[in-house]
């Protein structure tokens, strides 16, 4: 992907900036509760809606998994940010931890990705990632992974892991701290032609700004306000094991499989399913295919057979390109979406870019201003919003 600016909406911001904008802010994940706590920050009188309790959608159900190493300029960039602030609230945000953990991207011989991995960590290495290329061998000398089978294998070492509902959890309780009024079990609708107005267990409310983070809600929220947008949600599986685990983060590329340490073991994961699922109705226990799958790539990999604890479902959404919407899709509407399995480790980034991108908008700033914080490569508007597409795997090589 390309941008104008690539460094728009991913730069530190000091927050002195302040406002009397009334915004609300729709969905109680990572990237809706970041975006109220930083507009609350900037001086926004905020109100933050949950239709069920905060993390209770994809952001508890996420993998954890964190890391800045893309090869891509805008995602490299949004990546950085996002670390920077997860690093920076393990020291700052009381109940939320931060480890530190490399992670091996491996290919196996025979997969025509394999070609890939070195002009991928060339790319990264621009962007000033500690990312390393190793021989199989090398990588099985310095961790206790099987290599016999691999072709390639690269290592990034600012990486690491956390417990997503806890972010979402101590950040919202900071926010409601900072003055952000948290309201849950609120049924929340977009009312059509009425600019930033919802419905909220059927009273309507004015703002002079709606921000909608509902993650696989996102196209049938809009939909109900006459707003189209391409977002197709789609079913992920994980799963953690009891046994012991105490070796680096891990995407066997082939296998499509991913694992990293957990406080009980290990958390393993992907089982993505290339078809469109009901964010209302899907089915949230892990797949029992799903667990056989995994598990043999665990034996193999890692010599770890798992006495799997727990197998669960969540939804991540996609777009026709495979990049996000962030930004405006109607006058005083913004919307983030679209994340491909990436979204909590975007979300100190997403949530920073939301706040000021908003408030920058009610200011009259469009999303081609040199000074936007918005990303044009991520605008909304890109889209007609009644595309067809086929969902594609989000942790993929071909697709970093």
């Amino acid at each position: 992907m390309a941008d104008s600016n690539p460094s728009n909406g991913v730069e530190p911001s000091d927050a002195t900036e302040t406002t009397s904008a009334s915004v609300a802010v729709v969905g109680g994940g990572a990237v809706g509760v970041t975006a109220a706590h930083d507009l609350a920050e900037r001086g926004a009188t905020v109100t933050l809606f949950e239709r069920d309790d905060l993390a209770s959608g994809a952001s508890g159900r996420a993998a954890g998994v964190l890391y800045d190493a893309y090869a891509e300029d805008v995602d490299a960039a949004v990546g950085a940010r996002a670390m920077e602030r997860f690093r920076a609230f393990d020291r700052t945000l009381p109940g939320f931890d931060f480890s530190p953990c490399p992670y091996v991207i491996a290919v196996r011989e025979g997969d025509e990705d394999a070609e890939a991995v070195p002009g991928m960590v060339d790319r990264m290495r621009e962007h000033g990632r500690d990312v390393s290329l190793l021989e199989p061998a090398e990588l099985g000398e310095r961790f206790p992974l099987s290599t016999d089978d691999l072709a390639v294998a690269a290592v990034g070492e600012g990486a690491g892991w956390a417990d997503p509902g806890s972010y979402v959890v101590a950040l919202g309780e900071r926010a409601a701290r900072e003055g952000v009024t948290v309201e849950t079990d609120a049924a929340v609708e977009l009312v059509a032609g009425a600019g930033a107005t919802v419905r909220v267990d059927g009273e309507e409310r004015a703002y002079d700004a709606v921000v909608v983070a509902v993650g696989a809600h996102t196209e049938r929220f809009l939909e109900g306000g006459g707003i189209a947008v391409p977002v197709k949600p789609y079913r992920v599986q994980a799963l953690t094991s009891r046994v012991a685990y105490g070796g680096p983060m891990t995407y066997d590329a082939t296998a499509g499989v991913y694992f990293r340490p957990h406080p009980t073991g290990l958390l393993a994961g992907d089982g993505t399913e290339p078809f469109e699922a009901d964010p209302d109705a899907y089915d949230r226990e892990g797949d029992d295919w799903f667990v056989e799958s995994v598990s043999g790539t665990l034996r193999e990999r890692a010599d770890h057979d798992p006495e799997v604890e727990r197998a669960w479902a969540g939804v991540c959404t996609a777009t026709p390109d495979g990049d996000p919407l962030l930004g405006p899709v109607a006058e005083d509407i913004f919307v983030a979406a679209g994340w491909q399995g990436h979204g909590f480790m975007r979300a100190p980034a997403t949530g920073e870019i939301l706040a000021e991108g908003t408030l920058a908008s009610l200011s009259g700033a469009a999303v081609d201003d040199p000074d936007s914080p918005w990303i044009e490569a991520f605008d909304p508007n890109r889209f007609e919003g009644d595309e067809t597409f086929e969902i594609e795997e989000g942790m993929s090589v071909s697709n970093r």
